[in-house]
């Protein structure tokens, strides 16, 4: 017996009767031969953190766009607190660790530099709209290894499709929308107690609110320091799931739901990260227009005749590319070179 197969045999005993185990898998759209040591969410996990993709990660915007300080969120510590938390959750209620860890490393892949203003100015400009989540899957089916794509199994798949929420229901009603497994539906609550948190701490942190602006009816159910919010969050959801059912209790959904209105409110929507945001769009907007006009300067590309693929070349260039990428490349195209005095 391999190790795989032991470990496969330890799921099987252990693990939730509703957890997805890893030999259960529906398999990869590309069949391959099983490694001996590594369950298949092992090995996704693995061609996740070694993708180029993943460390560009540590680079990209959280919410703050290019910060001076070193404690700001980057979306790479984002991936890594919805990994920890996810895996606290899924510990506690014998769901699969290794799906959850590869679902949550790899859910923003497909973010684009300055975070939500840069997806923002893509939905505008691509002619087929934008969204991060299609775009994280796109990378992990396509774009990564040259044109290869990571080959992951379709649980892992499925995850980063139907992570995201927007303004909507952490847990949503249309099964279509749900993750057809439970450590998807994890992975998708993890999301925003990672973020509510520490997106308020990051925001603290630049002045932009102060603690006592966050209302007290918030502060009362989660605590106000930020590893108590984040403990009470996870402890609820331990609690209040079932066996079959991945679930928040009443007062806490209503505690996160108000904490993410106050966020929009006082953070994301603000005038003053609004105001950086533009400025944000006009970069990523004269990008996406030079690249169009002058698509053979993207490397590795054989020049497309069809303006619909054209809009696909660029627009996965300008996703993929960091903050500090974005801006030098602006620099570079836009701004005049400062003469040099011999």
């Amino acid at each position: 017996m391999t190790i795989r197969e032991q470990t496969q045999k330890i799921e099987k005993q252990v693990l939730n009767p509703y957890a997805c185990l890893s030999a259960n898998s529906k398999g990869r759209a590309k069949p391959e031969k099983d490694d001996d040591i590594r369950t298949c969410f092992q090995r996704d996990r693995d061609r996740i953190i070694h993708s180029k993709a993943f460390r560009r990660l540590k680079h990209k915007t959280q919410v703050f766009l290019a910060p001076r300080g070193d404690h700001y969120r980057t979306r790479l510590t984002h991936v890594l607190e919805v990994s920890q938390i996810s895996r606290t959750i899924a510990k506690a209620l014998r769901f699969n660790e290794d799906l959850v860890e590869a679902i949550a490393l790899g859910h923003d892949l497909g973010h684009t530099p300055f975070g939500h203003a840069g997806e923002a100015i893509l939905r505008e400009i691509h002619p087929e709209g934008f969204d991060h989540y299609k775009q994280s899957l796109r990378v992990v089916d396509i774009l990564e290894k040259d044109g290869q794509g990571l080959n992951l199994t379709l649980e892992v798949r499925d995850g980063i499709l139907k992570h995201s929420k927007g303004k909507g229901l952490i847990i949503p009603e249309n099964k279509k929308s749900k993750p057809i497994t439970r450590e998807g539906e994890i992975v998708r609550i993890s999301d925003i107690i990672a973020y509510v948190n520490h997106d308020l701490d990051d925001a603290i942190r630049a002045g932009v609110i102060k603690i006592t602006d966050v209302p007290n009816k918030i502060i009362k159910i989660v605590g106000d320091g930020y590893s108590k919010r984040i403990d009470s969050m996870v402890r609820d959801v331990i609690m209040t799931s079932q066996e079959s059912k991945i679930a928040l209790s009443e007062e806490m959904s209503f505690a996160i739901y108000s904490l993410r209105d106050f966020l929009y409110e006082r953070v994301y929507e603000s005038d003053g990260i609004i105001k950086e945001f533009n400025k944000a769009k006009g970069i990523l907007s004269a990008l996406y227009e030079y690249y169009f006009k002058h698509i053979e300067e993207i490397s590795k590309v054989e020049l497309p005749s069809d303006a619909g693929q054209k809009h696909k070349i660029v627009c996965d260039f300008i996703a993929g590319m960091t903050d500090g990428f974005a801006l030098m490349t602006y620099e570079r195209l836009f701004l005049p070179e400062r003469w040099t005095v011999l």
